[in-house]
């Protein structure tokens, strides 16, 4: 059934429904520093998750999207940093501003501690032709991209 022109209430409707499937079945044991070989905490692998290679986001908008201190984020993107995980820069558009973004070793140590086991992961995006791959990694993002846009708390 095609996507366009459904209403939000059915587009709610089936995202609720298809997640928590997707979830079980690429779920099956927590990704912690001992399974993944990795010195991250959880707010470390929440930051990583939030942020990838291609769009870099402004710090600020991290700050209020993840509901912590502007102090506590810098000094988690620091420590990201140091282990050239993330990569900042300024915001050419505002020059107050400081854009984030993870890097290649950000993706890999993001990946092996996602809650989304990689090789189950594997397994089902296999099942899908190539067209139908690129389809749902593009909805995927685009729900990511209008997350980020929702204010903290906003119902």
């Amino acid at each position: 059934m095609p996507i366009e022109g459904i209403t939000v209430e059915e587009a709610l409707l089936r995202v609720q429904s298809a997640y928590p499937r997707i979830y079980l079945a690429c779920h099956t044991e927590h990704q912690t520093a001992r399974v993944t070989g990795q010195e991250l905490s959880q707010r470390d692998a929440t930051i990583l998750a939030h942020l990838n290679e291609q769009d870099p986001v402004q710090q600020g908008v991290l700050v209020s999207h993840l509901g912590i201190a502007k102090s506590t984020l810098s000094e988690a993107l620091a420590y990201l940093e140091k282990r050239s995980l993330i990569c900042r820069k300024t915001d050419p558009a505002d020059p107050r501003a400081v854009l984030v973004s993870r890097t290649s070793a950000g993706s890999q140590a993001m990946s092996g501690g996602s809650v989304l086991q990689s090789s189950r992961l594997t397994l089902l995006l296999d099942q899908l032709t190539s067209d139908e791959r690129r389809r749902a990694v593009d909805g995927l993002e685009l729900l990511a991209r209008a997350a980020l846009a929702i204010p903290k708390g906003e119902q």
